[in-house]
């Protein structure tokens, strides 16, 4: 007996609904919280990146507080939200600031049986040139393309040229954060050193892919330590994502799959539930436009002081799980 229509559909919507259940969450209360020291008198301007609700995590703000008053600003280029303060004349020498959030995350999960996809999905014209362009530690011309293609030689379908990409960066890289030049996921350096952090790795992978026709964004939060139901966050994580006609944006972590070889096949087409993330891209031109150059990546304060950018900040991160059965103002 051939399928009708209806039984097509209905068995879709059980494929959806398995998706669903089988996917993991984690509730929890994230405090992002930190102290700017300056001279009493001096012009200070604070902007301070926004945790934001998608298709992976819902965010709610349970409470924004801070010496100055806050202001909800939004840049135009990723979409990043953020918070803004400003006086012309600081009144004190420490100004505290510190944004508490009620986050539900989800594992993401875009490639395999847990993920059905009813149509194709596109980019428009405008966000493929923008994720296929370079930034400026993220070439897509020279040795990262002249690896890319190497590595893809015998490839045709995108799909299976991001994973040969993504094999290359988990062999050829390790995680190691020693010495200098790390962290600011410059691809150069990865491409010489072979070796860095989150940054590092995603650069790369980014950088190939892009040159070789494949979409792909940056995109940073913070992780949260599977084995612990609260503790505080000493810094933050850095993940990516490519864009696959069939499957939209898949998420990819080599970092994480890295330190959990185990998990290798995992976090191409995954991301785990153990991170909240806050913004997305590279040379980020904050609202209102800062002083200083475009940021790297935004996912600590940025502080400018008489027009200059201030490192007398101190961070204080934290999370605590949300029992089951409990709200935390959901």
């Amino acid at each position: 007996m051939r399928p009708t229509i209806l039984h097509v559909v209905a068995l879709l919507l059980i494929g959806f609904t398995v998706s669903a259940s089988a996917q993991a969450t984690r509730h929890f209360v994230f405090h992002y919280g930190f102290t700017v020291n300056v001279s009493a008198g001096q012009r200070i301007r604070v902007w301070i990146p926004m945790a934001h609700s998608d298709g992976s995590q819902e965010v709610k703000v349970l409470s924004a507080t801070g010496d100055l008053p806050l202001k909800k600003t939004r840049e135009s280029r990723f979409g990043n939200e953020m918070y803004y303060a400003e006086t012309s004349k600081a009144k004190q020498s420490e100004l505290h600031f510190e944004i508490v959030y009620d986050v539900l995350r989800r594992e993401h999960l875009t490639l395999g049986i847990y993920s059905p996809h009813l149509a194709d999905v596109s980019l428009t014209d405008k966000e493929r040139r923008q994720y296929l362009a370079p930034d400026v530690l993220v070439p897509v011309t020279g040795l990262p393309a002249e690896l890319a293609a190497k590595v893809v030689s015998d490839k045709n379908d995108p799909l299976d040229k991001a994973r040969a990409i993504y094999d290359y960066v988990f062999t050829t890289m390790r995680y190691d954060k020693t010495g200098t030049g790390w962290g600011r996921g410059d691809v150069l350096y990865a491409c010489d050193a072979k070796k860095g952090n989150c940054t590092d790795f995603h650069s790369l992978f980014i950088a190939m892919a892009r040159s070789q026709g494949i979409p792909a964004r940056f995109e940073i939060g913070f992780p949260l330590p599977p084995d612990k139901h609260s503790s505080e966050i000493a810094g933050y994580h850095c993940w990516a994502e490519f864009f696959e006609p069939q499957h939209g944006w898949v998420p990819v972590d080599i970092s994480e799959a890295w330190k959990h070889q185990e998990k290798k096949d995992y976090f191409f087409g995954a991301h785990d539930a153990n991170r909240v993330q806050f913004t997305m891209g590279r040379d980020v031109v904050l609202s209102p436009k800062q002083d200083g150059k475009p940021l790297n990546y935004f996912v600590y304060p940025y502080v400018e002081v008489a027009g200059k950018e201030s490192p007398n900040v101190s961070t204080a991160f934290s999370f605590a799980d949300v029992e089951a059965g409990t709200s935390a103002m959901r």
